[in-house]
């Protein structure tokens, strides 16, 4: 699939004069179409929202966005057509994409974004220049979960904590991660992989509630895998209070598949970006629908994931606009965006995105901080505002990384 803009289908525009062109790779019809289906929707509503009042520096942006089903070979064809069209910048999706696109975005000089995913090396920008995590990488995440299960523990020493993960490049990322933190606070780790499509997970669930008997389990799993995962360690009786997932699988959509909330009870979950309705960027989007005599659209509904929609294409828009403030005239490049994207410092969007967000030359993940949301009462209720820890062993892998 194939689109420009908001609209799907059909020949893209030629490239206006005023006008600035981002690609976006999406999943829709594929393996993890439970997140694309509503975070891409989220960044073309920031997107249509911010040129409804006259674009960026009087700028207006064109979105062409790719369906590559979560399959690589498109990823890759899809970033060709978009650099013919124009890019200047472009929204990844998924981890193994980011690897197979990361040489192409630095020799081509456009910046690419991997906000919640890919690889977590990229968080330093000397090293990967044209790579942005923009948002809590897999060694990030690891080291928030292991605080998050320390805090519920009362300590860590002599406990067993269960690694379940989606068995591909991004599920064994922070497995090394996890292994320090293992010897720093004494605790037994021991990994249970879940091999793709990531639906079968009946054994898996019972060795760590019945012959590993884990003290706690952090869960890394994705599309259809994590609410596999509620439901299979709810039949074995394994107390959902005592699981945290990372940003893949913690979203409202999940928890419908499962069964809805009231299965899901003391589920825990990371968020990189705000969740919920109260949000002023959202007011504004409902209000543009109203404006337009349209009602705002049902995937607003499923927070997490349309939540991180506007939050990506904020960050988006921000580069893109200190590029255009650095450079007169409106002709940006690649290099000037990611230029821009390593002299955003402060943003706020009221929530949506962790306090004082800042991307320096060698930050390039923007500090690493996420949320923690537990399903309480038949609802998410945050557990734990902004927070990140370990960070001495996530900055030793960074810094150790090739």
């Amino acid at each position: 699939m194939f689109a420009a803009g908001v609209v799907f289908g059909g020949a893209p525009p030629a490239q206006a004069a005023d006008e600035i062109v981002i690609g976006l790779q999406c999943d829709r019809t594929g393996a993890t179409q439970v997140v694309g289906v509503k975070w891409c929707p989220g960044y073309h509503d920031y997107v249509a929202l911010v040129n409804s009042k006259g674009g960026i520096e009087g700028h207006k942006i064109r979105v062409v966005e790719i369906d590559h089903e979560y399959k690589v070979p498109p990823a890759v064809e899809g970033y060709e057509r978009m650099k013919k069209e124009g890019a200047v910048l472009i929204g990844l999706y998924g981890t193994p994409h980011t690897y197979a696109l990361t040489q192409k975005l630095t020799e081509d000089r456009i910046p690419g974004t991997s906000p919640g995913f890919g690889r977590a090396d990229a968080t330093d920008g000397t090293k990967y220049p044209y790579v942005f995590p923009i948002a809590a990488t897999y060694w990030s995440q690891g080291a928030a979960s292991v605080k998050w299960a320390k805090d519920q523990l009362a300590g860590l020493k002599g406990k067993k904590i269960a690694y379940l993960f989606y068995d591909n490049p991004a599920g064994r990322e922070p497995i090394g991660v996890l292994e320090d933190l293992a010897g720093k606070e004494g605790f037994q780790l021991k990994t249970f992989a879940v091999p793709p499509p990531g639906v079968e997970m009946g054994a898996q669930v019972l060795d760590i509630a019945q012959r590993y008997r884990a003290d706690f389990v952090i869960a890394h799993l994705f599309g259809r895998s994590p609410s596999v995962s509620i439901k299979e360690l709810k039949r074995v009786g394994y107390p959902l209070r005592k699981v945290v997932s990372f940003v893949w699988g913690s979203a409202e959509a999940d928890i419908l598949a499962a069964g809805g909330f009231a299965v899901a009870e003391g589920y825990a979950g990371l968020q990189f970006a705000g969740v919920g309705t109260d949000h002023p960027v959202l007011d504004e989007i409902r209000a543009m629908y109203k404006k337009q005599g349209k009602q705002p659209p049902e995937e607003m509904a499923s927070t997490v994931y349309y939540n991180r929609g506007p939050f990506v294409a904020a960050v988006h828009l921000e580069a893109i606009r200190n590029a255009l403030r650095a450079k007169k005239g409106g002709k940006i490049t690649g290099e000037d965006v990611k230029n821009g994207f390593e002299r955003i410092k402060g943003l706020s969007l009221a929530g949506l995105a962790p306090p004082d967000f800042t991307l320096t030359p060698t930050d390039h993940e923007g500090g690493g901080w996420v949320q923690i949301w537990q399903v309480k009462g038949g609802k998410f209720v945050k557990a734990a505002d902004w927070f990140r820890e370990y960070r001495d062993v996530v900055q030793k892998h960074v810094k150790e990384s090739k």
